[in-house]
């Protein structure tokens, strides 16, 4: 379909054709956002492909032996369509609908996850072809696994890197945030689809920010779509500051949709923390002059009003969540880190 005619659709409404490089927009309410920022299919389905620099996504693409591996026929290959949004794409004159491509199986997780010699022969083999890896974005390997109907996110970790995303998820639960469901797993750390298959439409901040992850810029520009998720914005940053996660970028947090309306309808739970506190290493004592610490700070003397949103944290909720997780590290430094860089936020 690259350079070619097809449609896009949200569930089995169209909502823009793409001809030959112009795109023509059927149904505004319910396009995707990154086609209201720039009106690019083909831009558009390379943002939603494995990352090719994956060992194990090289794997599975020779294992599904497609015959071409760029971006778009990666993701064209299973019609453009993920597990978190119900967007894809179908032939001009197609009579295919959402239900035929909507993904039903997890036949290839192992090889995404994993990439063992088995795990490729396996997929070699298999009388499947269509695949959620495929469309499974960001660095780390992994995979959607189905469990009880619903779908989970395994994603490759070591002890630390575990660790983080745990502890993580605990204290935000702790302070009262929203959190996407994590477990921990044996070298994994496994999460929910917090769009339940897509009963809502998950949009990255990438689809309307692009690359740009300035507070500020993102601030305004939420203002502008909905604001009622400036409160839970400014809780995850401030959880980013206490936990020195360096990897906030506009890929791992976003807004939902409703499927019906194309109506924002709410903020997405707080996700994807593993690379926070310990996972590379134990920081040493933090300042005021700590980049994440000093750039919150300078927000809220901006936004002082902002300070209404932060909730408060005691030394006893750190004990409580190294408790709960019962895992080996350095306990004494993990609190004296968290409990510093709260301190050293503007109160």
């Amino acid at each position: 379909m690259k350079n070619k005619s097809f449609e896009i659709l949200s569930a089995d409404t169209v909502v823009a054709v793409w001809n030959d490089g112009e795109l023509t927009i059927a149904n505004d309410a319910l396009l995707p956002l990154y086609l209201k920022r720039i009106s690019n299919a083909e831009m558009w389905l390379e943002s939603r492909a494995i990352d090719s620099h994956r060992a194990n996504s090289r794997l599975l693409k020779k294992a599904l032996r497609l015959a071409e591996k760029d971006d778009v026929s990666t993701v064209v290959h299973v019609n453009g369509a993920t597990i978190t949004d119900n967007y894809w794409v179908r032939p001009v004159g197609s009579e295919l609908t959402y239900a035929d491509i909507k993904f039903d199986n997890d036949y290839f997780s192992n090889l995404a996850l994993k990439g063992t010699y088995d795990s490729f022969n396996r997929a070699a083999n298999s009388k499947h072809s269509r695949t959620p890896e495929l469309t499974n974005v960001g660095s780390f390997e992994k995979c959607w696994k189905i469990r009880d109907g619903k779908w989970w996110m395994y994603k490759r970790a070591n002890h630390n890197e575990l660790f983080s995303e745990m502890f993580v998820f605990h204290l935000g639960e702790a302070l009262g945030m929203n959190m996407a469901l994590y477990e921990r797993g044996q070298g994994v750390i496994k999460s929910l689809d917090f769009t339940d298959s897509a009963k809502v439409n998950f949009e990255p901040a990438s689809t309307f920010m692009g690359d740009n992850e300035d507070y500020e810029a993102v601030i305004a520009e939420l203002q502008k779509l909905y604001p009622e998720a400036i409160g839970d914005y400014v809780r995850m940053i401030f959880l980013d500051t206490v936990v020195a996660n360096p990897d906030r970028h506009t890929n791992n947090f976003g807004l939902f949709r409703d499927i019906n309306t194309g109506l924002f309808i709410g903020f997405a739970p707080n996700f994807d923390n593993n690379m926070a506190l310990i996972s590379r290493g134990y920081p040493k004592k933090s300042t005021s002059k700590d980049l994440l610490i000093s750039i919150f700070n300078e927000l809220l003397e901006n936004h002082p009003e902002y300070k209404e949103y932060l909730p408060q944290l005691k030394e006893e909720t750190v004990r409580d969540i190294l408790d709960k997780l019962n895992m080996k590290v350095k306990r004494q430094e993990i609190i004296d880190l968290v409990i510093n860089r709260y301190n050293l936020i503007a109160k």
